[in-house]
């Protein structure tokens, strides 16, 4: 690593994303609320943005150095059962994507809704739990780094009001993505590998997009809540296993040569 992980770090390059995303997302004048609306209201309202963010995303990890540690874990935890809340995050997923009326939706907005799935998985799953995490484990012990990247992983959405959704809606929403953001967690300890929580958060977000682009219903979704109490009721033990504190020498992970 080029730059060593400190916990101001971390929270400098959250920061920093945040806010060209959002500047960006304020000056295309397109409500949060209207994000869904059609593909054009997508691309301008939040895929431009994302992609900026994902140039600036990938410049920063490269100067800092952060690569490797922010996409793989040097050990998987050994509490494999906690896989249950991200499984059920993927039901609930696939409950969607079978709930969208795809007849009813445009080629282009299909397209879109890829675009941005794509983009958030990969900036927001970085900066969360990809460098905000390694900045904190500079110096935090690891039940906080995964409390703390969630809990800025849920904030990161109370900036929809400052985008145009009203209060009432925007609490609940910063809630559930502080328990996503534990489900995600989890993922990367239990699979070793930030990519994956990449995959269902991109997954994830364009099977909502859709879902709501034809008011279309999923019965599975209650197991979102349930998806999230049992992350918060589990995440310790994924966390209290993890040997990730800066300066430890890392395992070689590397497949034995034939």
């Amino acid at each position: 690593m080029r730059v060593q992980p400190r916990a101001w770090i971390g929270l400098a390059t959250w920061a920093l994303y945040l806010a060209v995303a959002v500047v960006i997302q304020a000056t295309s004048r397109i409500p949060y609320t209207e994000w869904g609306d059609s593909a054009g209201n997508l691309w301008r309202g939040a895929v431009l943005s994302l992609v900026v963010g994902a140039v600036l995303v990938a410049i920063v990890t490269t100067w800092l150095g952060w690569w490797r540690p922010a996409m793989r874990e040097r050990r998987t935890t050994r509490a494999k059962w906690t896989i249950i809340a991200p499984a059920l995050l993927v039901v609930v997923m696939v409950g969607n994507l079978a709930g969208t009326d795809w007849g009813s939706v445009g080629t282009d907005f299909v397209i879109a809704a890829l675009a941005l799935g794509v983009f958030v998985g990969f900036n927001e799953e970085m900066t969360s739990r990809g460098l905000l995490l390694v900045g904190l484990r500079g110096s935090t012990r690891e039940i906080w780094v995964a409390l703390i990247s969630s809990l800025l992983f849920g904030l990161m959405h109370g900036v929809n009001i400052v985008l145009g959704q009203s209060v009432g809606e925007t609490l609940p929403q910063v809630g559930q993505a502080f328990l996503l953001g534990l489900s995600f967690y989890i993922l990367r300890r239990v699979t070793g590998s930030l990519a994956w929580a990449m995959l269902l958060h991109g997954a994830w977000d364009f099977s909502v997009f859709t879902l709501g682009e034809t008011a279309g219903s999923n019965p599975l979704t209650v197991l979102v809540l349930v998806a999230g109490v049992v992350a918060l009721a589990t995440f310790w033990f994924a966390a209290r296993d993890a040997r990730e504190t800066a300066g430890e020498p890392e395992l070689d992970a590397s497949p034995p040569r034939s």
